[in-house]
């Protein structure tokens, strides 16, 4: 052999390397991902779904679970994907020739991206349905009962659902864009059809989170101040404690000599305010055996980092829309090749790219809060091994379709200057100006609008509450006028 065919098989050879190394270290990170994800579900799962006497039953939900959590793992690799592309450019510039970092380059980045997408269609268009309609199918008239009989539904089932979503994209595609062309385009399931569908679903997500997202940064004032210890002044914890235990200890009488009182008694409504006491009870001696430091330190930190990123999150987006009105090279749009290393995303280094990757996860995090605050589906919210199987289907198709429109998300407010690679840069409706403007546009107001109303709402009961003007008998905003009855007493 001469030397330029040992040449072209070094190169084959070093190229089959090269893609094997990718498949393993994909399928590690996918099987992380997938084993958080099973634990995570089944701390939420309803356990006599899964010890029914009725065997079938019990298996066609373990089934319906494991996609769950498949499609459950791809929304968590969704999230990540961005950052991960972010930090890994900046792992790279910093350390270009280190040898145990070989194995991160353009070439994995960009399989991970068309992996994500990939998965993301399978998971919504195929596993999702056919995981809700194989636990509602229990076979057709006259056959044989089993999991095959359900299997034979489902998958009936399945094939009408696609014909009728594929007529109405076709139709869709009709009227939106009248050309022969772009209509026979969708005969080409694959290259076309797909990533239509896709784009749809993408930009459905895309709105959700325009409408979450300012509610969650809403929210998440109060969230946190749920979730630690307030300082409270001229508060007195012990009488607190004290008129706790009095109430429960009454509505325990009431409950368990039911016969003393005349009036007729709600014994659920009585169970409800002992929990809620109860509750009340624990997070009172929390907050009493908290230290000075917890209590007068921790919250005002977080309170002070949470308006710090809400900050920065409405400043880069009011940025970005004067850079959207001077420099095209603003405008969302994808990257075929992933050539990482080469620059940074950020005019501040790698500081700037820590703190896009902060602001990223702390809209996701917002998004998921105000998804799960919002009146519509506030019923979705799961509880602790009291969820049904369905509710999981539901939460994981809406977490799927949040989190695979984060990227998109995050580009089009300017979070990033990390351009979108594979098909998720080829969305018709990215190079569109006036969407892309009208949506930083809409974000910053409605942002604004929702911190406004609630922030200064909370920060102006938080001081009343502190200064104890609560307790004044004074018409205060956002408290109730006490009675005339209770004043006297």
């Amino acid at each position: 052999m001469e030397a330029a065919d040992y040449e072209v098989l070094s190169v084959r050879e070093q190229l089959f390397h090269e893609r094997v190394r990718e498949c393993i270290i994909s399928t590690l990170l996918f099987a992380t991902l997938y084993i958080l994800c099973h634990i995570t579900l089944t701390r939420f799962k309803k356990p006599a779904e899964f010890t029914t006497v009725d065997d079938e039953d019990a298996t066609v939900n373990k089934i319906a679970l494991e996609l769950c959590t498949f499609t459950l793992a791809v929304a968590l690799g969704a999230v990540l994907l961005l950052p991960f592309s972010i930090i890994s450019n900046e792992v790279l510039l910093s350390l270009p020739r280190n040898y145990y970092i070989q194995w991160l380059n353009g070439s994995l980045i960009h399989g991970l991206w068309n992996l994500v997408f990939l998965f993301s269609n399978l998971s919504l268009i195929f596993l999702m349905p056919f995981a809700y309609f194989f636990t509602e199918s229990e076979g057709f008239a006259g056959s044989r009962k089993g999991v095959l009989a359900r299997v034979y539904e489902t998958v009936v089932m399945l094939i009408l659902l696609t014909l009728l979503v594929l007529g109405m994209v076709w139709v869709a595609s009709a009227i939106v864009d009248n050309n022969k062309a772009s209509r026979e385009s969708l005969y080409d399931f694959w290259e076309y059809y797909l990533p239509y569908l896709y784009s749809c679903i993408s930009f459905l997500g895309v709105l959700l989170l325009l409408v979450c997202t300012p509610l969650g940064l809403a929210r998440m004032f109060s969230v946190t101040g749920k979730l630690l210890v307030k300082p409270r002044l001229l508060e007195d914890l012990e009488e607190q404690l004290h008129c706790s235990a009095f109430e429960e200890a009454a509505l325990t009488r009431r409950i368990c000599n039911p016969t003393s009182c005349w009036l007729p008694l709600d014994m659920e409504l009585l169970h409800r305010q002992v929990l809620a006491l109860q509750t009340q009870r624990v997070l009172l001696e929390k907050r009493r055996k908290a230290s000075a430091w917890q209590r007068n330190l921790g919250y005002p930190l977080a309170m002070l980092c949470l308006l710090v990123l809400t900050g920065l999150s409405v400043l880069t987006v009011a940025i970005h829309i004067l850079e959207l009105l001077i420099d095209e090279a603003a405008m969302p749009r994808g990257m075929q090749g992933a050539s990482l290393g080469q620059v940074s995303f950020s005019k501040l280094g790698s500081f700037g790219a820590i703190i896009q990757v902060v602001l990223i996860f702390y809209l996701m995090v917002s998004s998921v809060v105000g998804f799960y605050s919002s009146p519509l589906f506030r019923g979705l919210r799961p509880r602790w091994h009291d969820t049904a199987m369905t509710q999981i289907i539901g939460n994981c198709v809406c977490l799927l379709v949040l989190s695979s429109a984060l990227p998109v998300f995050s580009r089009t407010l300017g979070l990033t200057r990390f351009d979108l690679l594979g098909d998720f840069g080829r969305f018709n409706w990215l190079g569109s100006f006036y969407i892309v403007f009208l949506y930083n546009a809409a974000f910053a107001g409605l942002t604004t609008l929702c911190l406004v109303k609630t922030f200064t709402a909370a920060v102006r009961a938080e001081l009343i509450r502190a200064f104890g003007l609560d307790r004044l008998p004074l018409p205060v905003s956002g408290f109730p006028r006490a009675s005339r009855k209770n004043q006297h007493q």
